[in-house]
């Protein structure tokens, strides 16, 4: 028998929220490290798939952690649901309460995407240029991961109350 997902609640109270934006936080910065990682590998291209891809992941693991994708906003009662949608036209994130689409992401990184092109063009210096763009997508990844942390956790606590 296959196992079936666990639904997540939205945090109930600001300690839950808290708490999961710490979590979140860990997760964000593991997942910084592993992009980092790829980013000194020196074939261009190679960390921009690899962004998209941890990007995607990161953000539908985030959302879920806060109780916050399609799926989970749709099993709210009815009133939830209205707080819930409010809170996330009042905190306009892009990202939060969405299916993670390559389009989504894709736009994410363009608008960091000076950091991106940096990144790009330090990879053709030798060693210290792989260990700049290493740097560079470690914070430009944590940045935007933090961001997205911040706004699942201010429409939760919006919807609180």
């Amino acid at each position: 028998m296959a196992p079936t997902k666990q639904w997540v609640l939205m945090p109930q109270s600001h300690q839950d929220i808290d708490a999961l934006e710490k979590k979140c936080r860990r997760l964000v910065s593991q997942r910084a490290v592993l992009a980092a990682g790829v980013a000194v590998v020196p074939l261009p291209g190679v960390d921009i798939m690899t962004d998209i891809g941890l990007f995607s992941m990161l953000f539908d693991d985030i959302n879920s952690e806060f109780g916050l994708t399609p799926a989970q906003i749709a099993m709210q009662q009815r009133k939830l649901q209205l707080l819930t949608y409010e809170a996330l036209a009042a905190v306009g994130s892009l990202l939060v309460g969405k299916l993670m689409t390559r389009e989504l992401v894709l736009h994410v990184l363009r608008r960091s995407g000076a950091k991106m092109l940096a990144r790009q063009a330090v990879k053709f210096l030798p060693l210290a240029g792989q260990a700049l763009g290493a740097a560079v997508s470690f914070a430009a990844f944590r940045t935007i991961g933090n961001q997205h942390v911040a706004a699942c956790a201010a429409v939760a606590r919006r919807t609180l109350g």
